[in-house]
């Protein structure tokens, strides 16, 4: 099982395919999962070719294979995934490499914006990601890579759909720039925050980087990530020479770099655009006996939305006004459905210097669940700081922590059996975090020992 040698031995990835295929003949506009189709004996040999140089992990040609992204008359997405997982095992048959090599799962991005900032709704993400890795496990994938992420909430519902819907390990990358930035503003602290929350295997950054300017943003992935760390940079960066795309680092100087990632801490490495199988060869053999030489970071304390981490490291002040208690103006507001009162509240919450949000919108007279991801979708779009979810019932918790983007202050959990039983699997499943409240069907206890003892049990 790969979950176990994951982080305690450094495993190697496989190269670039895209730009492999276009130095085979792929012409601009093709779809490269089509060639598992039409050009099975090409796609076989890349895979062989890559497991020869040295690769443990090979991926899967599906980097677009989804239902939002990929369209075609010829054939289905069943039969390119089938495809694709079987050309992997086929190459490791062929090279005598059957059961030593892991057939990875590529899934990319959908190629569209989510709400807010585009038109695409979560469900339909987590929808399109769901179909393709039922289908991969069905094939016989050994575990999902999720890669070259540039939005968290596309993130988000990727991993959702693996978890939910398979058995397999999930790997996380996303597409950082020479900032730390993704493309919709998340940084690094906010992008560890919300995988360490759900539990991926490991997690990394790929692509757009050449192994050089992914120095900085690797240090800062080790600084907040306990998982073990993924980093496959391109071959540099892309140049046009003479109307072609070409890469500026070597093969050799690709191996140098990567060979101080390897010190830093990586666990796992491989190649991304513009690497080849030369690339992973000389990669193996600069590596050939290296160990992983991290001790992981200690998660610290904090939450976050999409774009802003809060780190609970000193009084942090909740903004709590968006509450109906004793607010004669939010109940009217929530009778109303007049969200955009709510997110006025917010805005002179943040002005005002509040570093989270309380959420609640419990009133008998709506429907509390509907009105919850309404708002919390809505404050997403306005606001970057964190949200508390406020709610005594699973259901809209459940409902808010689904949709919500980053990782939010589940408010509250007390000592009582049914209540940690309903609340704390929802906070492990969603990465939450969690107020304790040291009270239980007995009420308030009157002596410290006996409110600690609800904490610890809490705790525990």
């Amino acid at each position: 099982m790969i979950r176990e040698r994951l982080g305690r031995e450094l495993l190697f990835f496989d190269g670039g395919m895209g730009t492999v295929l276009q130095e085979k003949g792929l012409q601009p506009g093709e779809l490269p999962e089509l060639w598992n189709i039409t050009h099975p004996e090409e796609i076989r040999g890349i895979h062989r070719r890559y497991m020869e140089a040295g690769s443990d992990i090979v991926l899967t040609n599906t980097f677009g294979a989804n239902s939002l992204k990929f369209h075609h008359d010829s054939c289905s997405l069943e039969e390119i995934v089938n495809a694709a997982v079987g050309h992997v095992k086929a190459a490791a048959e062929q090279c005598g490499r059957a059961g030593r090599v892991y057939t990875a799962l590529d899934v990319g991005p959908t190629g569209k914006l989510l709400k807010p900032m585009g038109d695409l709704d979560f469900e339909s993400a987590y929808e399109a990601f769901r179909e393709v890795m039922v289908l991969g496990e069905k094939a016989g994938a050994d575990l999902i890579h999720i890669e070259t992420m540039s939005d968290t909430y596309e993130l988000k519902a990727a991993v959702l759909a693996a978890r939910e819907n398979t058995s397999l390990p999930v790997f996380a990358t996303a597409i950082f720039d020479e900032r730390g930035k993704l493309l919709t503003g998340a940084d690094v602290p906010s992008v560890v925050a919300l995988l360490e929350g759900l539990r991926v295997d490991a997690l990394g950054i790929n692509c757009g980087l050449g192994p050089e300017q992914m120095l900085p943003v690797l240090e800062d992935i080790l600084k907040y990530s306990s998982l073990p760390v993924i980093v496959k940079p391109n071959a540099g960066l892309p140049k046009q020479r003479d109307g072609q795309t070409v890469y500026d680092v070597t093969p050799g100087d690709f191996a140098g770099v990567m060979a101080q990632i390897v010190e830093m801490g990586a666990a796992a490495v491989g190649g991304c655009c513009g690497t080849t199988p030369e690339y992973i060869a000389l990669l193996r053999q600069a590596l050939e006996g290296r160990t992983v030489r991290r001790t992981p970071a200690a998660v610290p304390a904090a939450v976050c939305s999409g774009m802003q981490v809060v780190p609970v490291d000193r009084v942090r002040v909740i903004g709590e006004r968006i509450n109906p208690t004793g607010k004669k103006r939010m109940k009217e507001a929530l009778k109303a459905g007049d969200v955009d009162y709510m997110l006025g509240q917010a805005l002179e919450q943040t002005e005002a210097g509040a570093d989270i949000l309380d959420v609640n919108v419990g009133l008998p007279e709506i429907d509390e669940a509907e009105m919850m991801v309404r708002t919390v979708k809505a404050l997403q779009g306005v606001t970057e700081a964190p949200l508390q979810l406020d709610s005594t019932d699973p259901k809209v918790l459940e409902g808010a922590l689904r949709v919500y983007c980053g990782k939010a202050i589940v408010n509250s959990v007390n000592g009582e059996e049914a209540v940690l039983d309903a609340i704390l699997p929802l906070v492990k499943k969603y990465g939450a975090a969690v107020v304790g409240l040291t009270l239980d069907g007995n009420g308030i206890p009157k002596t410290v020992q006996a409110r600690m003892d609800i904490a610890r049990k809490i705790l525990d």
